[in-house]
């Protein structure tokens, strides 16, 4: 038998997990797989469960895949992302849970039965697949996981033909990273991502031997430095609220990775104030496009 497992950060005054739980969230680095997980293996879990109703229910049926028999499960998710609907989607799977209300979340209890059904379906739907009209492979739960994202295609359009040595910031599927790589004249370029699905697609969809598809927290983890350029649409949005500082970080990264003259090409809503923090952090600063919402600017060392 696993020890219990955990998935993403739960808060600690709602339901606590052992401190040798293994995390299997791929929204934290180097966390284990929960499709890698035996059938019937583990003693326990903790989920906060995420808010895409596909994305949740992957998760869910997951875990209870992987529950022994009469192991329990605590799930919780804020009311208006997803907690709302948790005790019907564990009924669903014939797992029935107590619901308790609490903090503006409802915590899910429940014993795993010795048959749970409709498993395979959920998981299906919510693995990974491949989406024609973008020519990606990708899975739900992923940053526009199916459609392409309109500040990324606004600043794919505004890119010229890059040099040299390069990195993508928040590289998701490598939709970016690709459109890149069709100049000849770049010879190298690192895409970085949080989300360990996105890091497993864009090795899908990104096969050109000078990229270099990195898991990793760009808040936490080094970079290549000298770089010629940097590409980003980063995002700002951290566990459902905006975050103003995770792109503002992406931005000084990327500062502190490029050569002098090298530039950052980056696409953002329209409201964002990053122009004082791109300012500061590079010697010119251009508004190459405005439309849409979306901003996007060229900033050189």
């Amino acid at each position: 038998m696993m020890p219990h497992a955990v998935y993403g950060h739960p808060p600690v005054d709602l339901a606590e997990a052992p401190h040798d739980a293994v995390q299997f969230s791929p929204l934290v680095v180097d966390s284990a797989r929960i499709e890698d997980i035996a059938d019937a293996t583990l003693d326990g879990a903790t989920v906060f469960a995420p808010a895409g109703t596909i994305e949740r229910r992957y998760i869910l049926a997951h875990v209870l895949r992987a529950l022994a028999p009469g192991a329990r499960l605590i799930a919780l998710a804020p009311k208006d992302r997803g907690g709302t609907r948790l005790g019907k989607e564990l009924a669903g799977f014939g797992c029935p849970a107590s619901d308790q209300p609490r903090r503006h979340h409802r915590i899910c209890t429940a014993t795993r039965p010795a048959g749970v059904t409709g498993l395979e379906a959920a998981i299906d739907e919510g693995g990974p697949r491949h989406i024609d009209n973008l020519a990606l492979c990708t899975q739900p739960g992923v940053f526009s996981w199916d459609r392409l994202d309109p500040g990324t295609a606004l600043l794919m359009s505004r890119l010229p033909a890059l040099k040299g040595k390069g990195a993508d910031l928040g590289s998701g599927l490598g939709l970016l990273g690709r459109a890149v790589l069709a100049s000849a004249a770049v010879t190298e370029i690192t895409l970085i991502d949080l989300d360990r699905r996105a890091i497993e697609m864009a090795r899908r969809n990104v096969s050109d031997p000078r990229a270099r598809i990195v898991w990793g927290d760009l808040r936490g983890k080094a970079i290549p430095s000298g770089l010629d350029f940097a590409v980003s649409n980063p995002p700002f949005h951290d566990g459902g609220a905006e975050d103003q500082a995770l792109g503002k970080s992406f931005i000084q990264r990327a500062a502190e990775a490029l050569r002098p003259g090298g530039a950052l090409w980056l696409v953002a809503n329209a409201h964002l104030p990053y122009e004082a923090t791109l300012r500061e952090l590079f010697r010119s600063v251009t508004t190459v496009a405005q439309e849409g919402g979306y901003k996007v600017f060229e900033a050189r060392k």
